[in-house]
């Protein structure tokens, strides 16, 4: 016989060993695990009935709790393909499944947003070291100033009350809570434990993720991911490795470049004619700027010198002495001609003479 029918034969007789009604149980248990994308096996002990029922109505919609019989729910894991079989290793004390088809990593975010503060009880395990903070207790003078120092705690009476002195770790984690502690923290109002559904482990697209996987800080993780993505383009485009994300800006700066490279180069290319104009023009128009006569400037260019700076009145009576010497040469040049006029009577007259 093959190991495939062996295995068929087992399963068959496991099956006939259980009563109809068991059978139905872990009917509806493989329904509910083939129903979603992500299950997961969560501890449910210390949650009292009144507050289960309450955390079942806050996860509907997004996920479904089932609680069942460890062995029935062991069973319903093992028929169910994808991996499911990993969470029976789970399954131990007081555990129920948990459904979603959220991913992983939504589920035990969202179980660990539903914790809720809650008392302490004598014989439990602390979850975390316990310590009774400095102030004022509220609590007036009396025996349980004792009560206080016994389990560890730094107090006195002071200003007509009961004070803690300094933030006093009465319980390291790990150890039993005794009675005299339990009652001191119920007195001070202290809850020390969070009260919830504990992801042990969840299966998504058969693979098994654990709580340790699980608790990751989104925003550093986000933060994270958008850094590799940024240091991951600039690292393509300064090798110039195109790929879909970084081959258009890749393409905008290489005909930058070959545009700037073209205006520089002063090369007559119909896409920068525009460009090489205006530089021209503005090289030309800074020329005619720095030539401070003005008639040997074009008419269009004419102003674009700029203003004189500072006192400008020296400058002008120069200019007005400047314009009285060529009006006086002016008119010199224009009686010229009378004294030439005469000079020739007087030569004309000397030749006669000769004659």
């Amino acid at each position: 016989m093959s190991a495939d029918s062996d295995a068929e034969a087992a399963a068959e007789r496991k099956t006939k060993q259980i009563p109809q009604w068991k059978q139905e149980e872990v009917d509806e248990l493989v329904g509910t695990i083939e129903s979603y994308e992500s299950i997961g096996v969560v501890a449910i002990a210390g949650i009292p009935s009144r507050q289960l029922q309450d955390m079942r109505r806050e996860l509907y919609g997004t996920a479904e709790l089932r609680v069942s019989r460890n062995t029935l729910l062991t069973r319903a894991l093992e028929e169910v393909e994808e991996g499911m079989g990993d969470l029976t290793g789970f399954v131990s004390g007081q555990v129920g499944l948990i459904g979603t088809d959220d991913n992983p990593f939504g589920l035990f975010k969202q179980l660990e947003a539903s914790k809720t503060p809650a008392p302490i009880n004598a014989g439990e395990v602390a979850p975390n070291d316990i310590v009774i903070p400095e102030g004022d207790t509220g609590v007036d003078p009396g025996p349980f100033v004792g009560e206080l120092q016994q389990v560890g705690a730094d107090a006195r009476i002071q200003e007509g009350s009961i004070q803690v002195m300094s933030d006093s770790t009465v319980l390291e984690a790990g150890e039993e809570v005794s009675a005299d502690l339990a009652n001191v923290l119920s007195e001070l109002g202290i809850e020390p434990k969070e009260v919830g559904l504990d992801l042990r482990g969840v299966v998504s697209d058969g693979v098994l993720f654990e709580p340790e996987e699980l608790a990751i800080d989104v925003d550093e993780y986000r933060a994270d991911i958008e850094t590799a993505a940024a240091r991951g383009r600039n690292l393509s485009i300064n090798a110039e490795y195109p790929t879909a994300a970084t081959a258009g800006t890749m393409l905008s700066t290489a005909a930058a470049e070959a545009r700037t490279l073209a205006i520089e180069a002063a090369i007559g290319s119909p896409d920068v004619a525009e460009d090489l104009v205006a530089r021209a023009d503005s090289r030309l128009r800074a020329l005619a700027a720095a030539i401070d006569d003005e008639e040997a400037l074009p008419e269009e260019l004419r102003g674009t010198a700029p203003e004189p700076a500072g006192d400008a009145e020296p400058e002008a009576d120069a200019t007005e002495d400047e314009e009285a010497q060529a009006d006086d040469q002016t008119d010199d040049a224009e009686a010229e001609p009378d004294d030439t006029d005469d000079d020739g009577d007087d030569g004309g007259a000397a030749l006669g003479e000769m004659f």
